[in-house]
């Protein structure tokens, strides 16, 4: 089962900052997610519903169990890897947050700005929102987006509450003034399709020219495309060489490379060392 809803752009305003909801995703976890990282002013909030699994953010590896509650927001590198014999039934929210006025917003609202990552258990039914939103969305009664917008506000401000509890600060909120729709291409580009990737192709997609792609990717990820493809391909590499069953061959084909030599070598370049050792690591540091 999976639900999912695109492209929605609701959005609201409070005490200054615009919110944007551009994703809503319930489903079923059964694939890794490897290692990657939002945008200026992107987050993506994940409740999970029952099932277990892993997350690793910033750097830690957490355990995921029924009413995990965690946010991954601007530049915080993270991955999510399910246990297979009970996956993760996952809500998932993207949103933006971005300062529109120069007063001092809100307590729940610099909660949010001020907490680019956080993971804990939910103590504030966050479970209940979520559910209530999708069933709107689903059954689109009379007056459905309003309370889908009510709905959206009070799970931010459920947030704030549970960073209230037990906060975990990473970072600040960084400028930028990158198109959000794009944020969104950009980013699942580079995280699903690492294959096949190519600066005229997203180009495309994203409507502009590879010369203003190329400054949209430095604006919104400090880094090049070449940059981005190397990191995407090499995050892959490195939750591919996790499955014993894959040989080296097999994961330089699923990435792209024309040959094994070439992965090989940018594969070296990029950690230090070969595949075969670094899966070798792998496997005594799980």
């Amino acid at each position: 089962m999976r639900t999912r809803y695109d492209s929605l752009d609701i959005q609201f305003t409070s005490a200054g900052v615009k919110f944007r909801i551009l994703n809503l995703i319930y489903e079923r976890f059964r694939r890794t997610i490897q290692l990657h990282s939002h945008g200026a002013h992107c987050y993506e909030l994940h409740y999970i519903d029952h099932g277990y699994g892993t997350a690793q953010i910033n750097g830690t590896t957490y355990e995921i169990t029924p009413n995990t509650l965690y946010i991954t927001g601007p530049h915080i590198p993270h991955a999510q890897a399910p246990l297979f014999d009970d996956p993760m039934w996952e809500y998932c929210v993207y949103f933006t947050a971005e300062q529109k006025s120069t007063g001092k917003p809100g307590a729940f609202v610099q909660a949010v700005l001020g907490t680019p990552c956080w993971f804990g258990q939910d103590s504030q039914n966050v479970k209940e929102t979520m559910a209530r939103i999708f069933s709107e969305l689903e059954n689109r009664k009379t007056g459905y987006m309003v309370q889908v917008e009510a709905l959206l506000q009070q799970l931010m401000v459920q947030l704030a509450r549970n960073y209230e509890r037990e906060r975990k600060d990473v970072g600040q909120l960084e400028s930028a003034n990158l198109t959000d729709s794009k944020s969104i291409i950009m980013e699942e580009y580079f995280l699903y399709e690492y294959k096949n990737l190519s600066l005229e192709q997203l180009a495309r997609r994203l409507g502009v020219t590879p010369r203003q792609t190329e400054r949209l990717l430095k604006q919104y990820y400090g880094k090049t495309f070449l940059q981005k493809k190397a990191e995407a391909r090499m995050s892959a590499a490195s939750t591919l060489l996790g499955d014993p069953t894959r040989s080296i061959t097999d994961i330089s084909e699923a990435l792209g490379y024309s040959s094994i030599e070439h992965f090989s070598n940018a594969f070296r370049r990029y950690y230090g060392m070969n595949a075969r050792d670094y899966r070798k690591a792998q496997k005594k540091n799980p």
